[in-house]
């Protein structure tokens, strides 16, 4: 099993797909409860929802479940939303925060140190190559990092979760043209969007997104409603992916026509 995939283009987008993989391994998973074994938290069906949507980009996607270890926390396992509930860089809860481990089974330090150097740096090492041979291709590389979450999880929000949720620290991450061009077809599609709501960026997007440095990063976490069935056995729905597919390929396409533009490489950092 490969921690991780990538799939090389031409183009100057990089997805990033680090809560996608269902692998646990066997020692791991036998030390997971009833809950835990469910894997509910997964980005189900995220690699297949983005498929084909623009032929020129670079996908990186990890293999391994969250519950293994989190490519889009820390790995020094600082917090992303102080003061709020949310899970850590290996998770003890799940997102409704019932415990995923059996009773006396949670990692231990050392083992978190050996899952973030087993799963953790492979990922984001392959990550930072494929966006710096991006980089090297056009001067600029947007990196748009691909989150799926269930549409309603009082532990972690109140309410119904819009279906596109755009995060960019509060335009930290990206220029002000990638930030505008990503709402605005979340706002055009018809569906609830919000612009750093609940989701304002992972560490991935934080960690990456540094437009001084040719490097421009964004987080889309979609509400699940909007593709598939919340619920066991998280059933993929084409139906309703064909009614979201279209605006996610509307901004791919406008985030690679500003990065070949040359606009980004010759304003330097906005900021």
């Amino acid at each position: 099993m490969n921690v991780y995939d990538v799939s090389n283009g031409d183009g100057p987008i990089v997805l990033g797909q680090p809560h996608g993989g269902t692998f646990v391994p066997p020692d791991i998973a036998d030390r997971l409860n009833d809950t835990g074994k469910t894997l509910a938290d997964t980005d189900w069906h995220i690699s297949r929802l983005f498929e084909g949507l623009l032929p020129d980009v670079t996908v990186v996607r990890s293999n391994v479940h969250r519950y293994v270890i989190d490519a889009n926390r820390d790995p020094a396992g600082a917090s992303l939303y102080p003061g709020q509930n949310t899970t850590t860089l290996v998770p003890l809860t799940d997102f409704d925060g019932r415990s995923i481990w059996s009773a006396g089974q949670e990692p231990t330090e050392d083992e978190i140190a050996a899952r973030r150097a087993s799963y953790h740096t492979p990922y984001h090492d392959a990550l930072r190559g494929a966006i710096d041979r991006v980089r090297a291709k056009h001067g600029v590389a947007i990196l748009f990092d691909c989150h799926s979450i269930r549409s309603n999880i009082p532990f972690l929000f109140e309410g119904e979760l819009p279906v596109f949720n755009t995060g960019t620290n509060l335009g930290v991450t990206c220029a002000p043209e990638i930030e505008v061009a990503v709402d605005d077809a979340a706002q055009a599609s018809g569906m609830d969007a919000v612009l750093n709501g609940r989701f304002r960026g992972g560490w991935t997007t934080r960690h990456y997104g540094k437009p001084r440095s040719g490097i421009h990063a964004i987080q889309m976490e979609l509400a699940q409603r909007a593709y598939m069935d919340e619920a066991a056995p998280w059933t993929y729905r084409p139906d309703r992916a064909a009614q979201l597919r279209p605006h996610l390929k509307t901004m791919l396409r406008k985030l690679s026509d500003i990065a070949r533009s040359g606009v980004l490489t010759r304003q330097g950092d906005p900021r």
